[in-house]
């Protein structure tokens, strides 16, 4: 008998779904940590910072 034919071999270019799933566990972590820190406050926490090329209003 043939080898069984696969019509979706795994993407060699796309990413590891357990890294994702660190990656996204570590950002919620610090989000959550920069929220206690911050509490009590009148701003929300920004899960971004400000990139150098940006310039402040």
């Amino acid at each position: 008998m043939t080898e069984k034919f696969n019509p979706a071999p795994p993407d060699k270019h796309a990413e590891d779904p357990k890294q994702s799933v660190k990656q996204d566990t570590k950002r919620d972590d610090e989000l959550d940590k920069g929220l206690k820190d911050t509490f009590p406050a009148s701003d929300p926490v920004s899960s971004t910072q400000a990139s150098s090329a940006t310039p402040d209003a």
